[in-house]
């Protein structure tokens, strides 16, 4: 009897010292929440296993997202995620409507409108913003929403938005596409509108509410749910045990939280601004409302080129060469030199005064030989004769590379009118060059070489006349000098 009493005595110490353990882990949990909890486990339609805690808010609101326990890997990643959504609020305080943004009195203007611009480069775009009194703001934050695009080619794309706090804003795109493309700038909100929304995130989270119905036998109830809910009201925690996803619901009254069975949307909260945050607010006047342009609000973009022919670096002057490039792609290789004196470059080195019926002398020529010469306008101050003398060494050398390689093409670029002045037609006259052109023409008939009509290009072209003519003529000659030199009919 004796050995029993002390099995009893032993039994009772243990039990006591476990109720301690209880009593203290259950104090420490209590501190650490700051509620009071009572759990209970359920399952659920789908047959999963849920928990479900009644939770008495004894002063803040709860919010389960604010204790989320993150790994330190988590939480510098969560971290960096909010300091890039950081939006650049001014330091200014309260704000009256008729110093907020307005976009009518805003606007925006093409920085480098008048450039040339190709697909693939950028367009900056210079945004000023102004208040209801049409005075320049002094500080930013406004969210700005800016687009180019092309309705006839339904082709879109969006800029990147540089906000300066100052007022001013710049936007750069990105030209993707050819044809005439327009630029639109839109304010969303104002900085003013902005702050508040701001504070609706961080202090209202519970603005859109939930519910959910309980129901056991004949006894229903339906109460709110949300990830926050206010006040001090006890609460079923339905927070998700595999991803720690929070929820919680108000607890019914006469049903426990084991009888939830459904979750619908509430509706919206009412009233959450005064009349003066209100005016920030406002459809037709400060919400998506388009800016302005100043100026044109639009740019032609030409195609870009798809450029394989790579130039080769010689460390050449400009004008004078040589010069070499390559298209390993279509296996083609490109040489320029200029001909030889009389030439009015500043400097040539005389290794490189190379007349062209020499160099037509060392050429082989074939099937795969393109030779394109333009002797002409240095030639303007001197008598017809030393022009002459020139053509027919040329001639003779074309002859010779024709007769040996007759596959060779031999392309002549026939001389160009010029805009003049007093002085200019002293030396290099339309009319002298049009003696010069006749010379060539007449000099190289039935040779069997193909001409560039270039005096004819230039003369019936709206274009002002220049000895370098503009790119739109120059691509013409181009055009015509490739359609000798791969005939549609090869």
């Amino acid at each position: 009897m004796w050995i029993n009493f002390v099995k009893l005595r032993l039994f009772c110490c243990l039990l006591a010292v476990l109720m301690v353990v209880v009593l203290v882990v259950n104090v420490t949990q209590v501190e650490y929440l700051d509620r009071e909890t009572a759990s209970a486990t359920f399952i659920d339609s789908g047959g999963q296993f849920v928990s479900s805690q009644v939770i008495r808010i004894s002063r803040n609101p709860y919010c389960g997202y604010e204790r989320q326990i993150l790994s330190s890997r988590e939480r510098l990643e969560e971290d960096s995620l909010l300091a890039a959504l950081q939006w650049q609020e001014p330091d200014v305080g309260p704000v009256p409507f008729l110093k907020s943004t307005d976009p009518s009195s805003s606007y925006f203007v093409i920085l480098n409108s008048a450039a040339f611009f190709r697909v693939g480069s950028q367009l900056e775009v210079l945004v000023h913003v102004q208040d209801f009194q049409r005075k320049p703001k002094k500080y930013g934050g406004d969210y700005l929403q800016a687009r180019i695009h092309s309705p006839k080619l339904q082709a879109g794309a969006v800029g990147r938005v540089v906000d300066y706090q100052n007022g001013f804003y710049k936007v750069f795109f990105t030209l993707l596409w050819p044809g005439q493309v327009k630029v639109s700038i839109s304010l969303v909100h104002p900085s003013e509108g902005i702050r508040v929304l701001q504070y609706l995130q961080e202090k209202k989270p519970d603005r859109v509410y939930f519910k959910s119905l309980f129901r056991s036998g004949r006894i229903s109830e339906t109460t709110e749910c949300n990830v926050c809910l206010p006040g001090s009201l006890p609460l079923c925690n339905f927070t998700d045990l595999y991803t720690g996803e929070p929820w919680f619901c108000f607890k019914p009254k006469k049903l426990p939280c084991s009888s939830r069975i459904n979750h619908f949307k509430g509706g919206y909260l009412k009233g959450l601004l005064t009349a003066t945050e209100n005016a920030f607010f406002q459809s037709g006047v400060n919400i998506k409302m388009p800016i302005n342009s100043s100026g044109p609000d639009w740019v032609t973009v030409i195609p870009r080129n798809i450029k394989d022919l790579v130039e080769f670096n010689l460390g050449s002057p400009k004008n004078v060469g040589p010069f070499l490039a390559v298209d390993q792609k279509h296996n083609i290789l490109l040489k320029y030199r200029c001909h030889g004196p009389p030439i009015r470059f500043t400097t040539v080195f005389s290794s490189d005064l190379r007349y062209v019926a020499n160099e037509l002398n060392g050429i082989v020529g074939g099937k795969n030989t393109v030779v394109a010469i333009a002797v002409w306008s240095h030639f303007s101050t001197f008598p017809l004769e030393v022009y002459i003398r020139r053509l027919r060494n040329i001639r003779r050398a074309v002859v010779q590379l024709l007769d040996r390689s007759p596959k060779t093409v031999v392309v002549i670029r026939t001389a160009n009118v010029q805009e003049l002045g007093p002085e200019i037609s002293l030396f290099n006259s339309d009319w002298y060059n049009f003696q010069l052109d006749t010379i060539l023409r007449k000099m190289f008939s039935g040779v069997g070489v193909y001409l560039v009509d270039a005096w004819e290009m230039t003369l019936a072209h709206y274009l002002p006349h220049k000895l370098h003519p503009d790119e739109v003529i120059v691509k013409n000659q181009v055009d015509m000098f490739l359609s000798f030199v791969c005939p549609l009919e090869t």
